[in-house]
């Protein structure tokens, strides 16, 4: 697979994204994690989708008109767009019972996940320096975590278990990516989980309460899409291996939202896990970007 060609080499440009990219995606997570201590999960998670298949048609129809439909690949579509769906439910119907902070640390272990799935759907190989970070950031989680120090609480593992159907969702992404446009995978990243949660959110429907829950409904969706939005634009100004570190200021962020929020700090364990796949993030970026400057023999 060959990397994505620079729009133009812009490095400061794109950490300015990405920093603006991981300082949106805690808000979008501690709205809804407000809005699941009061409202159904499924509701919220409806609302997470929808708003976020609107806001795609809008932006594309009028450009793409009924092209944006087409797929040359419509089961990989739809498994990305099942993968999607099982991930967001998982992580809303957690994160009520987990802090932010938490969550978002458990979450940064999906990319290690990717690599792994990477072997057999993509065909990569797994080198010494990334399987040393994969273990390393299993290695985190497992503190935060804490198996059989604390009570294995059911949130924790949903989040985990989120995580990993994330790493589908990008590995299928990659697959998309070779035969369909970038519009395309994001209208079917959400159309079935918006469809599905459609057919079950009326059973369970609650009026929202205030005008404010309400605009934070419709603006889920919207959120989302910006913050993945601004993630995608900072890798097109620089490389990989100079903006992924810098996706590590969501946990900060996640950190502000869940203490504005809900007053929430993470504990000590927390912490040092945390610091463990950092590092293990940080050890892989700058290890990949060496292994690219390595004169070839």
């Amino acid at each position: 697979m060959t990397a994505p060609t620079l729009t133009s080499h812009r490095p400061l440009l794109g950490i300015a994204l990405m920093l603006l990219s991981g300082t949106i995606m805690p808000v979008m997570n501690g709205f809804g994690k407000m809005l699941a201590t009061s409202y159904p999960p499924e509701q919220v998670i409806w609302a997470r989708l929808l708003t976020h298949l609107l806001w795609v048609l809008a932006f594309f129809l009028p450009r793409s008109g009924t092209a944006l439909f087409r797929t040359a690949r419509p089961s990989i579509q739809l498994a990305l767009s099942l993968c999607m769906l099982v991930s967001t439910t998982l992580f809303f119907f957690a994160v009520p019972h987990v802090g932010l902070a938490k969550a978002s640390v458990i979450n940064f272990v999906a990319p290690f996940m990717v690599m792994l799935l990477a072997v057999p759907m993509l065909g990569e190989r797994l080198a010494l320096r990334r399987f040393l970070a994969v273990a390393g950031g299993f290695a985190g989680v497992v503190v935060v975590i804490r198996p059989g120090f604390d009570a294995l609480d059911w949130a924790s593992i949903a989040i985990l278990a989120s995580s990993f159907f994330f790493a589908l969702f990008q590995c299928y992404s990659r697959l998309a990516a070779a035969v369909d446009r970038p519009e395309t995978s994001i209208l079917y990243s959400v159309l079935a989980g918006a469809v599905v949660m459609s057919l079950v959110v009326p059973f369970g429907f609650v009026v929202p309460r205030t005008w404010l829950d309400g605009a934070i409904m419709a603006s889920l969706g919207l959120v989302g899409a910006t913050g993945h939005y601004f993630m995608a634009r900072a890798f097109a100004y620089a490389d990989a291996s100079i903006i992924s570190p810098f996706l590590y200021w969501q946990l900060l962020g996640a950190v502000a939202v869940g203490f504005w929020l809900f007053g929430d700090l993470p504990d000590n364990w927390t912490w040092i896990g945390a610091a463990m796949i950092v590092g293990a993030g940080l050890f892989l970026a700058w290890s990949e970007a060496a292994g690219r400057r390595a004169p070839r023999g």
